[in-house]
């Protein structure tokens, strides 16, 4: 059961508050200020139910930006995030789930790649997992926690679980043996219901004293904010890949209609739909940029000041891990459609498919900037 929206006016005389694009809280509630990311290990994975996503007062946010080796994606199921499956299936692979045949986080003889941690209610948390075979198959890692939950603006189904910040930074805590390290995190959390539970005890003695006018509407965040300030800057990329490296990146500025394709010799041996999904014969494919060259080109073409729009965060994570490559700030535009639309769509496939992929990203920009 969640606790009542509190980020309403007092009044009807009071002025509406701006709002955090960080933390995306009003000003009057932000967070940010608290936050103090630490370094992690193992890679955390956070999948939200779309629902949990309008909650005004979560705490998968605030894990996600405390936590450096972190991502965080909105979707009913890791099928709907392109090439997060792949990732998942990844060996030490580990959820943050009570299954049946879970394993006490302490229990653990060494710490796993990655951990998933699903984030909704217990409800809609089972539901995800119990519905994506693959998560369904990864091993399970429980918490059983030696404190109660400090939640105190939410209420938990029982007395021993966990707000999402809690059970990661406990199960981290346990799996790296390091319990110390994630206590400046829950230090944050703690700031953050002190901030709400003080503004709430303000708002309720207004109000007591003062004239009782009908709610006013909740006051829901905007996902597209960042994007919108983000236009004029924006560079659509789509990359394609040779099992794990990039093979030739395609992208766009919708801005100025300014277009970068780069095909790159492979470093590794070639994927055996590599050929067919580009499109190109083995030999032309041998023939690419040397990767240094399609580096400088590529720094050339994004600038300074760039923000990367992508499909997914596959291709980003592909250049990411290959030294060289510049990177700037990366925007959801599949998360913001679900978000915005409530569907996510497919992307064109078949052979040459990366220029069709790159004018559909252009298409869904259009589809999220059109007036509403």
């Amino acid at each position: 059961m969640h606790a009542p929206d509190t980020d309403r006016p007092a009044t009807t005389g009071e002025q509406p508050r701006g709002r955090c694009h960080r933390c995306r809280r009003p000003a009057v509630v932000c967070w940010c200020d608290a936050l103090a990311p630490v370094a992690n290990p193992t890679h955390v994975v956070f999948l939200q139910h779309p629902r949990e996503a309008r909650v005004p007062v979560s705490t998968c946010r605030m894990a996600h930006l405390s936590l450096a080796n972190s991502e965080m994606h909105v979707a009913w199921s890791p099928d709907d995030v392109p090439g997060l499956a792949e990732q998942l299936r990844g060996p030490d692979t580990y959820i943050l789930f009570p299954s049946a045949d879970a394993t006490e986080v302490g229990a653990l003889t060494r710490a796993p790649r990655t951990l998933v941690v699903v984030d909704g209610t217990w409800s809609n948390a089972k539901k995800i997992v119990q519905r994506s075979p693959l998560l369904s198959a990864l091993p399970g890692l429980i918490c059983r926690p030696d404190f109660t939950s400090r939640y105190r603006i939410r209420r938990e189904p029982a007395e021993h679980c966990l707000s999402t910040i809690e059970a990661t930074a406990h199960a981290l805590g346990h799996i790296e043996r390091t319990p110390g390290r994630y206590a400046p995190i829950l230090r944050a959390f703690e700031r953050m219901v002190d901030i709400q539970l003080d503004y709430t005890s303000r708002r309720v003695g207004a109000m007591r004293h003062g004239v009782h006018e009908p709610p006013s509407p909740i006051e829901r965040p905007d996902p597209l904010v960042e994007l919108r300030a983000a236009l004029g800057r924006l560079v659509l990329l789509y990359v394609e890949a040779n099992a794990d490296e990039p093979i030739q990146l395609s992208a766009l500025r919708p801005a100025t209609g300014q277009r970068f394709t780069a095909l790159l010799a492979p470093r590794g041996p070639l994927a055996p739909r590599t050929a067919l999904y580009l499109g190109r014969d083995p030999a032309e494919l041998a023939a690419g940029l040397p990767l240094a060259h399609a580096q400088a080109a590529w720094r050339d073409y994004l600038g300074d000041d760039a923000v990367l729009g992508v499909w997914g965060y596959h291709g980003h994570k592909l250049m990411r891990g290959e030294p060289g490559w510049s990177l700037a700030p990366a925007l959801d535009l599949r998360a913001l459609r679900m978000l915005v639309q409530g569907r996510v769509g497919s992307f064109p496939d078949g052979p040459g498919r990366s220029g069709r992929r790159l004018d559909a990203l252009a298409d869904v920009l259009a589809e999220l900037c059109a007036p509403r």
